[in-house]
C-alpha cells in the first residue's frame, strides 16, 4: 500500500514523523451508458443554457452563483491568492474527550503509521491518549484544502480521521419528536429482543448483498449463462395491533435462529477437526 502523504504530527514542541495510509475503501460499481444498437460508449458535451451550443474547454470559466441568476467570475489567480500551504504537518491544538464528541462530525478514516526516529513518541502518543479516552483535535491540509481532523488510538496504532466543521452537522430540529407512550411490558420486551439478538461484533460477515448479486449476473452475462428468477418477498406487515405479540414472536424466531447457527458451527468446528487429526495420522 503507498501512503497517501508523509508528514509529521505535532503538538506543543513534540514533533512525529509519519505517513498517513487510507483505512476504508469504497467498492462501487461503475457502470457506462452505451448506444443500444452498437454498445458504443455515450459522451457527454457541455452545452450553454443560452442557446444549447458546444462550449469548447478555452471557453469555460469558474462561477459562484451569490444570487439566483448573478455570478462572480474566479479565475485561477483567484484561488492562488487563497491557496492553503501544504505544510504536510497534523498540527493538534486541542485535546478533547472523546465521550464529548457527536460521532456524526467523523467521516474518514486514515492509519498514521511512525517513521525513523518517530517510534518511541508514536507509542508515548498513542498510549497517553488510551489511557486518557482523549483524542487530539487538528487542522491538516490535504491537496490545498484545509481539513478539522482527529487523532485517535485504534488498536495498535493512531488514526487521523477527518471531521466536518460545525457548520457542516445538520440538527434535527425540523424533525417530528416521537410522543407515543410506552407500557413497561413493551419496553421489557423490546430489551428482550436486543438481547437475544445481542452477538459480537464480526464486521466480516456483514456483505453487500447487493453488489455480489450485480456481480454474479455480470459473470452469468458475460458467460451466456441465465440466473434463476428471485424467489418473491415475503410480505411484510405494515399495520402493527398488538406490538407485544409481535415483539414475542420476533424473540422466538431470534432464538430459533441462533439454536441453528450454533449447531452450524460447532458442527463445522468438529468437521475442521477431524480433518486435522485425518491429515495427522496420513502423516504420520
Amino acid at each position: 500500500m503507498r501512503p497517501t502523504w508523509k508528514g509529521s504530527i505535532s503538538f506543543g514542541l513534540v514533533y512525529i514523523p509519519i505517513a498517513v495510509y487510507p483505512a476504508t475503501r469504497e467498492e462501487k460499481l461503475s457502470f457506462r451508458q452505451l448506444r443500444k444498437s452498437d454498445l458504443s460508449p455515450i459522451r457527454y458535451k457541455k452545452v450553454a443554457d443560452a442557446d444549447q451550443k458546444e462550449v469548447p474547454a478555452n471557453e469555460i470559466v469558474k462561477g459562484f452563483e451569490y444570487e439566483k441568476g448573478r455570478y462572480i467570475v474566479l479565475t485561477d489567480e483567484d484561488f492562488e491568492k487563497v491557496r492553503i500551504e501544504s505544510t504536510h504537518s497534523i498540527d493538534i491544538t486541542d485535546f478533547v474527550d472523546l465521550n464529548d464528541v457527536d460521532p456524526k462530525f467523523f467521516y474518514k478514516p486514515y492509519f498514521l503509521e511512525p517513521q525513523k526516529g518517530g517510534e518511541k513518541a508514536y507509542a508515548l502518543l498513542h498510549k497517553a491518549l488510551s489511557g486518557t479516552g482523549k483524542i487530539g483535535i487538528a487542522k491538516v491540509v490535504i491537496a490545498n484544502r484545509e481539513y478539522l481532523a482527529a487523532v485517535k488510538p485504534d488498536g495498535l496504532f493512531l488514526v487521523l480521521e477527518l471531521m466536518h466543521f460545525a457548520s457542516e452537522v445538520l440538527t434535527p430540529e425540523e424533525l417530528n419528536r416521537p410522543t407515543t407512550q410506552l407500557t413497561d411490558k413493551e419496553l421489557k420486551m423490546a430489551q428482550a429482543l436486543i438481547d437475544s439478538m445481542s452477538s459480537d461484533w464480526e464486521p466480516e460477515k456483514y456483505r453487500d448483498q447487493y453488489r455480489d448479486a450485480v456481480m454474479e449476473m455480470i459473470e452469468s452475462k458475460a458467460k451466456n449463462k441465465s440466473l434463476p428468477a428471485a424467489a418473491p418477498a415475503a410480505p411484510r406487515q405494515t399495520n402493527v395491533v398488538d406490538l407485544v405479540k409481535v415483539l414475542q414472536e420476533s424473540i422466538n424466531r431470534s432464538q430459533t435462529v441462533k439454536v441453528k447457527r450454533g449447531g452450524t458451527r460447532n458442527g463445522a468446528r468438529r468437521s475442521t477437526g477431524s480433518l486435522v487429526k485425518q491429515k495427522r495420522r496420513a502423516a504420520a
